[in-house]
């Protein structure tokens, strides 16, 4: 083609006008087809040409047929369409929640029970997601979280939040009574708090875990007594391990149960009270993405399954 090239704009409208005409072969049809008439689509081809600096299609009484150059540039134009469908389809999905990264701390107890059951329901339903796992200690991701290098937090024992951090329950647990393998209660059914009252016990550390260090309080207050203490642990390993040394006794969560050796038994204990169960929250900014509240939608819903 001899004109010079110039400068032009491949719309998607103008895209899938030469396309269609590529594909009937025929502008009166193609026109038809693109509910237009004829000589809008015939000048938007001959702009599209004089753009390009090359002819795209050969005509004659009977119709069009591609040039090699045509040719070409049809392989092109339809893979420029696909890769706009493509980049919107995807925006849409990000905007929505159903792509994207999620960032995700936990503490180390979780990650036997809970966070294997999210992230197979997650592959199963958010496909799209990529969930980025990272350990830490209550106090390190609440304030990751904070900060925005975390999109979300499962805790069992948060501080006090702050508020620009939100927190949803997603699981509550009951606390039994841990106590050395050789306890002479270590094979009851159950027990009452106050049958511990002799004993000497390892409790969370009030700055690290202080929701549960005030609920070891409060209980065996409640029973009638103040634990005696042997040592004190900034986490719940620390406070298996203990028990699990044959030194003292403590209160955990029954669901510690999963990670049980010979050398500990989780006894249930007798009757209801407040301070005799905990909860499993998650932690986000208030302005999380639609995939990190898509997310929470979906363990919410797991857990009261």
């Amino acid at each position: 083609m001899s004109d010079m090239a110039t400068d032009i704009n491949l719309t998607r409208r103008l895209l899938e006008q030469f396309l269609m005409v590529a594909d009937e072969k025929h502008f009166g049809r193609a026109a038809e087809r693109l509910s237009m008439s004829q000589p809008p689509l015939s000048q938007s081809i001959q702009r599209l040409e004089r753009g390009l600096g090359v002819r795209l299609f050969e005509r004659g009484p009977g119709g069009v047929s591609l040039t090699a150059a045509g040719e070409g540039f049809a392989v092109d134009a339809k893979r420029l369409l696909d890769a706009q469908s493509a980049a919107v389809e995807r925006a849409r999905r990000v905007a929505s929640g159903l792509e994207g990264d999620v960032r995700l701390g936990y503490v180390s107890i979780l990650s036997h029970h809970y966070l294997p059951d999210l992230l197979r329901a997650a592959a199963g339903e958010l496909p799209g997601l990529r969930i980025h796992l990272h350990q830490d200690s209550p106090a390190a991701l609440t304030e990751m979280a904070r900060a925005g290098t975390l999109d979300l937090a499962f805790l069992r024992d948060p501080s006090s939040l702050s508020a620009d951090l939100v927190s949803r329950d997603f699981a509550v647990e009951r606390i039994a009574a841990a106590v050395p393998h050789d306890h002479p209660l270590a094979g009851a059914d159950e027990v009452a708090l106050g049958d511990l009252r002799d004993d000497d016990f390892v409790l969370p550390d009030a700055a690290a875990l202080p929701t549960l260090a005030h609920q070891v309080q409060l209980a065996c207050r409640e029973a009638g007594f103040t634990p005696r203490s042997r040592a004190v642990s900034d986490d719940l390993t620390g406070l298996f391990s203990y028990v699990a040394s044959g030194l003292c006794v403590s209160l955990l969560p029954d669901r510690l149960r999963d990670f049980l050796v010979p050398e500990v038994a989780l006894v249930p204990l007798r009757g209801a009270s407040p301070y005799l169960e905990t909860s499993l929250v998650a932690v986000h900014r208030p302005d999380a993405d639609p995939a990190v509240l898509r997310l929470l939608e979906l363990i919410t819903r797991h857990m009261a399954a």
